[in-house]
């Protein structure tokens, strides 16, 4: 099925009432009139305002995207039309180009939809347009060509101002778009692999005088549907949205090999807006999830947040990073973050949040809840020295704003840290709370709840023990005991 997007409201509006006029008291005369407003209130209430009593933490909850009924589109083309060949041999991009620019054509008419079917489609990257459904169906695969004479340069990205990997410009994506609207990825599962093996191998070696391009990347675009498909051997990041708007990505696999994949991420929403992450499965070579905005003076300049993102009902590997982090480039800020029902295992850490000195931005309204941990190193960590910076001058002084962050219902076993706040005396971390956490360790050491420069709370039963920086609340949110000191520090990062 081709799906599209509509996109969401984002406008509030207040009404204010000055006199009372006669037809609001003949209103509130009728009982059973007066119970239905009362209902319609509480639940718009409830719908609109999230408040925790005991942290003080407000959220907005806004619209956020949600698909519709799919919406067909009105032309609908096959890859062979234009001359494709699914031999895993012949180089299938003109084809593609041809068909992207028939499409191109048909957007007054709703656009059109391009049908990759069961076969091995060899091509060099190439663009997508407005309006268009590329739609892989069963057996279909498209192989990214891993000769990198065939894939174009491209300017650094404006809040990098840097390659990432080199000095000048970076290799552009398999899949690429900029500028663009209502654009569905989907079909029967049929997958995109970048054959990153040959990438992989000459970075490593140094043989590479240009960053790796992702495997599909979206710029500067809106109304954007990623569904149904697998994602795999990415020759860099793997899914790359970059200041986008209304982004859907659900039911998408995420594949590369767990070691000596380097920078495989899966998803990276970038200085994005109104996104939804759902049902999806990634096991990757670096973080499955990392959400970004920007990389220090660059990303300062740029000014672009990521904000209200939901990502719920995942399963998530990572061996190298983390299952779901957020930075270490998030100089542009991020915001009004919720991840949910999501199981991270077998990896090094599970939610992790870095940043450092000369980043700048903020990370703040940030929830999480209902996550487990299996067989993981370190579960909940923030970390303020990932001192990984640009070429060039950058400002130590640009520090970050870490604060009003939660997390409910931590649960798991074979944990070896459960967590990890590593503030400092110049980041420190502001407002954190902890609520609901049963995690099982496989180490019973002294210092297995790390904390350093960190003001909140914990609520509640939460083991193992929580740090002394913490204030503790009971159940019912009534103090039990009020930190000792914020600034002690027990972090070991010997186990």
């Amino acid at each position: 099925m081709v799906e599209t997007l509509t996109p969401s409201s984002s406008s509030s509006r207040w009404t204010q009432f000055h006199h009372p006029r006669p037809w609001i008291t003949s209103l509130f005369s009728n009982p059973k009139t007066l119970l239905a407003v009362l209902w319609i209130a509480v639940i718009f209430s409830v719908l609109l305002w999230q408040r925790d009593a005991t942290t003080g933490i407000l959220f907005f909850r806004r619209d956020f995207p949600v698909s519709q009924m799919p919406k067909l589109r009105t032309v609908a083309f096959n890859l062979t039309e234009f001359g494709g060949v699914g031999d895993g041999v012949t180089l299938n991009t003109a084809a593609f180009e041809r068909a992207v620019l028939a499409i191109s054509k048909l957007g007054k008419k709703g656009g059109g939809q391009l049908n990759v079917p069961p076969g091995y489609w060899l091509t060099a990257p190439f663009n997508l347009t407005s309006h268009m459904t590329l739609f892989l169906a069963e057996g279909a695969v498209i192989l990214g060509i891993d000769d990198e004479k065939y894939w174009p340069l491209m300017p650094p990205l404006p809040s990098y101002g840097y390659g990432r990997e080199h000095i000048g410009p970076r290799y552009g994506s398999l899949i690429h778009g900029q500028n663009l609207r209502d654009v569905v990825i989907t079909g029967h599962n049929g997958t995109i692999n970048g054959q990153g093996q040959a990438w992989w191998k000459k970075y490593k070696q140094r043989l590479l005088n240009n960053t790796r391009g992702p495997l599909v990347q979206i710029m500067w675009s809106s109304d954007i549907v990623i569904s149904n498909i697998t994602l795999r051997d990415s020759p860099f990041w793997t899914l790359h949205p970059y200041d986008c708007k209304n982004v859907t990505i659900k039911n998408v696999t995420i594949l590369a090999p767990i070691f000596n994949a380097p920078n495989t991420d899966g998803i990276d929403p970038d200085s994005c807006e109104d996104m939804l992450i759902e049902n999806c499965y990634i096991s990757v070579g670096d973080d499955g999830i990392a959400i970004k905005s920007g990389w220090d003076q660059y990303g300062i300049s740029y000014g672009r947040p990521s904000t209200n993102i939901v990502i719920r009902n995942l399963v998530v590997r990572s061996m190298v990073s983390a299952g779901i982090s957020i930075g270490s480039e998030m100089s542009g800020g991020v915001s009004n973050v919720i991840v949910e029902n999501v199981h991270v295992w077998n990896s090094r850490r599970a939610v992790r949040i870095k940043t450092a000195a000369g980043r700048g931005g903020y990370v703040r309204h940030i929830a999480y809840r209902n996550l487990t941990f299996v067989n993981v190193r370190v579960g909940i960590v923030i970390k303020t020295d990932y001192n990984e910076h640009p070429a060039g001058e950058f400002n130590p002084k640009a520090l970050p704003v870490l604060e009003d962050i939660s997390y409910t219902s931590i649960h798991g076993e074979g944990v070896r840290v459960p967590v990890r706040i590593h503030g400092n005396s110049e980041i420190p971390v502001k407002n954190i709370t902890i609520r609901d956490m049963s995690v099982g360790i496989t180490y019973k050491k002294k210092h297995i709840f790390q904390c350093s420069h960190v003001q909140g709370r914990v609520i509640g039963t939460v083991f193992p023990a929580p740090c002394e920086n913490l204030d503790l609340y009971d159940e019912q949110g009534h103090l039990v005991r009020r930190s000792g000191s914020q600034n002690a520090s027990d972090i070991d990062y010997d186990f």
